[in-house]
């Protein structure tokens, strides 16, 4: 157990570090970087090589934003295989829509307990 921890500790720790490298060598927006990891994350799935990342790591590669772009290719292509070209979206979104819907509801709920404002310049 310790030895997965471990390992998904430093996946995790590498995703962070590759973004916090991303964040003092350009002037990218927070947006634009968090995009860039989901389409990254879709596109090393797409050729079948983020999922051998989430079978080593665990939750250190699937928890990250990369992680969520790999389980929407996954359900694409599971889609694609069950109904055809239509499938593609249907799956995507039935594979991530646990993730969709846990930060729907804990961001409405955070709305309630705390109060959201924008930052003042």
């Amino acid at each position: 157990m310790l030895i997965n921890i471990a390992k998904a500790f430093l996946m995790g720790g590498f995703i962070c570090m590759l973004g916090q490298i991303v964040i003092n060598l350009t002037h990218l927006t927070n947006g634009k970087i968090l995009v860039m990891f989901l389409i990254l994350g879709a596109v090393l799935q797409a050729f079948d090589l983020y999922q051998p990342l989430v079978d080593t790591f665990g939750a250190g590669a699937s928890v990250p934003i990369s992680g969520f772009g790999c389980s929407l290719v996954n359900g694409a292509l599971d889609g694609i295989r069950a109904e055809g070209f239509f499938g593609a979206i249907k799956g995507g979104l039935q594979a991530t829509a646990p993730g969709i819907a846990t930060a729907i509801i804990f961001g409405y709920i955070n709305a309630i307990l705390f109060k959201p404002r924008t930052k003042k310049k």
